[in-house]
């Protein structure tokens, strides 16, 4: 089983990293770039990300869809699963940029400091228009991770990020004759290299002989009410769960901008550096979602519990030892991004807060993606709503405020959120498949 979770989990990590290198490749220019850039950067990926994580959280109701029916050999029920989704998923990016739309017209209601507004609109415009084709990108990675094949979207990954900090090097700082853009330059790279990654995914696909079958199911099958209704049903919940988590760091994001541009600079560093454990995790515990979406296909719920068991135990490893190497180097690591030393100090303080949330993360994680795997997963929206919107935000204003933790004190509602989740994840899923294994499934 370690075998199996390691041969899927080790290319989508790797595609992770690819992001995580973008990731700190982007603040990492930006950082140098100004501060200011970097604490509007901070702000306008606060709420996009809340709007691409909720979408793609929506377009992983595909992933238990396609896993089961792979596990059951039907290549033509997943072809014809693909084409659904992309339809219900097209509607729901085209909705999104609507209400990012309304979203624009009252940025200055947020609270941030005014000499901010005009680096955050331009860049707002640009990379909510990306999130359109980030959310395509993922739908195709749903289904290619679904039949085990996640070293197809892993290679995609590393030639458009490659060619996003390329973009970023030209764009940001005007080389090659083009004009210094700054944050917009960095937005602007970020929304080509999306179109782009997206374009070759798709014509990848169409032209592979190994998508023949799945491609000669897709064409000829047709969007059906039915199956959208399906995946739909599948896909808000998750939607609304990684909508309600993102929205945490998101709403955190705007209550540190409330103490200044320096303090929400050195958030968006400490939040950049938490990717690394983040994706490497969830790397990891989207191998468990599908290979338990294949055993649940197969009808093989001791595999579904063994493959949960040990996904767990490998995302700790994984994030114990991305937090040590962290640790280690967390001097030089935060000196990639800023040479502020009140950015480096208060960034510094909020490493330790990171390092704690890890066992709960690791936990939601494992357990939230087992339970796609299994196709339960409208609990997970009343268990979101509870560690997130009832006692991860109340915590961190409280702590942060009240207490007078100020930075710190609004971090600290992250691992109180997380392990809540984590834990009442866990504790359905121990029953669920306990309740499946009586029963004879």
């Amino acid at each position: 089983m370690v075998r199996d979770l390691l041969r899927i989990g080790v290319p989508i990590m790797l595609g992770q990293a690819c992001v995580i290198i973008l990731s700190f490749a982007d603040n990492i220019m930006i950082g140098w770039y100004g501060v200011d850039d970097l604490a509007a950067s901070s702000f306008v990926n606060g709420i996009i990300n809340l709007f691409i994580f909720t979408e793609l959280g929506f377009a992983c109701g595909l992933t238990p869809v396609v896993g089961s029916l792979f596990g059951r050999g039907d290549s033509k029920g997943i072809g014809t699963a693909v084409r659904n989704s992309l339809a219900v998923n097209g509607l729901l990016g085209l909705a999104g940029l609507v209400v990012l739309a309304v979203l624009y017209l009252f940025l200055d209601r947020f609270g941030q400091e005014p000499e901010l507004l005009p680096l955050i609109r331009p860049y707002f415009i640009v990379v909510g228009i990306s999130t359109l084709f980030a959310l395509g990108f993922n739908t195709l990675k749903q289904f290619t991770d679904g039949i085990c094949q996640p070293v197809v979207s892993m290679a995609i990954l590393m030639g458009g990020n490659l060619l996003n900090i390329f973009g970023n090097w030209v764009l940001i700082y005007g080389k090659l004759g083009l004009p210094e853009l700054g944050l917009l330059g960095a937005g602007l790279s970020t929304l080509f290299s999306r179109i782009i990654m997206l374009a070759v995914f798709a014509a990848y696909i169409l032209t592979a002989n190994r998508f023949k079958e799945y491609v000669e199911g897709f064409r000829s099958s047709r969007v059906t009410g039915q199956g959208m209704r399906r995946l739909a049903g599948l896909g808000y919940p998750l939607a609304l769960q990684t909508g309600m988590e993102t929205s945490t760091f998101s709403v955190s994001a705007i209550m540190v901008g409330w103490l200044g541009a320096t303090t929400l600079a050195a958030h968006q560093v400490t939040l950049t550096i938490s990717q690394i454990c983040f994706m490497m995790m969830m790397g990891l515990a989207t191998a468990v979602s599908v290979l338990v979406s294949n055993s649940y296909g197969k009808n093989d719920i001791r595999a579904v519990k063994g493959y949960a068991a040990k996904g767990y135990f490998l995302i700790l490893a994984v994030s114990v030892f991305f937090c040590t190497v962290i640790y280690i180097f967390r001097h030089p690591i935060i000196g990639m991004f800023t040479d502020s030393p009140e950015v480096t100090a208060i960034a510094m303080s909020l490493l330790f807060v990171l390092f704690s949330y890890q066992f709960g993360d690791g936990l939601q994680l494992c357990f939230c993606n087992a339970l796609r795997g299994i196709q339960d997963v409208r609990p997970i929206m009343i268990m979101a709503f509870i560690s997130y919107y009832v006692i991860a935000i109340p915590a961190a204003w409280l702590l942060g405020f009240k207490a007078g933790l100020g930075a710190v004190g609004i971090w600290i509602g992250f691992p109180v959120g997380l392990t809540t989740a984590g834990i009442f994840y866990f504790i359905r899923f121990r029953r669920l498949t306990s309740r499946l294994t009586r029963q004879g499934i």
